[in-house]
């Protein structure tokens, strides 16, 4: 299964599929077969980087549409 990450109106990227998350020195996280998770952006999860639903609590708002990204510039 492909991996999709859902941006969601007001509160964690939802992700799906086949993942891997690794933290910034190389380790993994042990998702226990997890296949969906939920990865925090308010910044105010107990549980960073995983989502624990304190977004509803400190009022987290962003809303955003999907876009085009610009082109890649090439390589020098």
């Amino acid at each position: 299964m492909a991996t999709k990450i859902t941006v969601n109106r007001n509160g964690s990227l939802r992700v799906e599929g086949d993942i891997e998350i690794c933290d910034a020195d190389g380790n993994v996280y042990d998702l226990n077969g997890r296949t969906t998770i939920g990865l925090c952006r308010c910044g105010q999860s107990n549980n960073k980087p995983f989502c624990d639903g304190s977004h509803a609590k400190c009022g987290f708002e962003s809303v955003v549409v999907a876009t085009q990204l610009p082109p890649m510039k090439p390589k020098a």
